[in-house]
């Protein structure tokens, strides 16, 4: 992509819904596709949908064809990094890290999770899901060695900070935190917090919304 594009970060997150729907076209043999077709089958704004696609066009939509499919996914793919793979370690194989390391997506987004940790030692030299699982205790020296600078937290919020401060000693420089606590990490560190019982409460005030809105 040669221009540089500056988007907003609800715009960010709709991208990876944009790609799937252009990837699934082009499987099908489109070539373009039109703002009010990408609109009607996502559920979005028709003029928010044509804004976003231009700039992610590095050639004007035109009023009957659209945008080129191909031009749209290359540009998404390159804005997003997913060209870019990244390898990550995950720490803390109960069900939710078990679940992630599971999950094919993380390859098509850039991400490539390399390793996982676990403080139980039973668990040392086993593979789950065909990633390799080792001793929390040798997370700081593969780390290092392997220069890895993605870190995934899905331990208990008593053990997170920890975790975290061994994952910033290693030289992690990005942090997904599924903890429901707020970690403390130098400024030269980002994190993403997923707070999933967070979430669930606001899924279901907005679902009591609803009901007392068709009551």
């Amino acid at each position: 992509m040669t221009k540089a594009v500056a988007i907003s970060e609800q715009a960010l997150k709709r991208l990876p819904r944009y790609l799937l729907y252009l990837k699934e076209l082009q499987k099908q043999g489109s070539v373009f596709v039109t703002a009010p077709v990408v609109a009607r089958q996502l559920g979005l704004n028709e003029v928010q949908v044509r804004k976003e696609l231009s700039l992610m066009s590095t050639t004007p939509g035109k009023p009957r064809t659209g945008f080129l499919i191909s031009d749209l996914i290359d540009n998404m793919e390159t804005y997003l990094g997913y060209r870019n793979v990244d390898d990550a370690v995950l720490v803390g194989v109960g069900s939710l890290g078990h679940a992630l390391l599971g999950n094919p997506g993380f390859d098509h987004c850039g991400v490539h999770i390399v390793a996982a940790f676990d403080r139980n030692d039973a668990l040392d030299g086993l593979s789950i899901h065909d990633k390799p699982v080792f001793s929390v205790r040798r997370m700081v020296d593969l780390c290092r060695r392997m220069h890895i600078r993605i870190g995934i937290i899905t331990v208990p919020a008593d053990q997170a900070q920890a975790v975290c401060d061994q994952l910033v000693s290693a030289g992690i420089l990005a942090i997904w935190n599924f903890a429901p606590v707020q970690l403390r990490i130098p400024e030269n560190v980002i994190v993403r917090n997923e707070d999933l019982s967070s979430s669930l409460a606001m899924l279901a005030h907005q679902l009591q919304g609803i009901i007392r809105s068709q009551s």
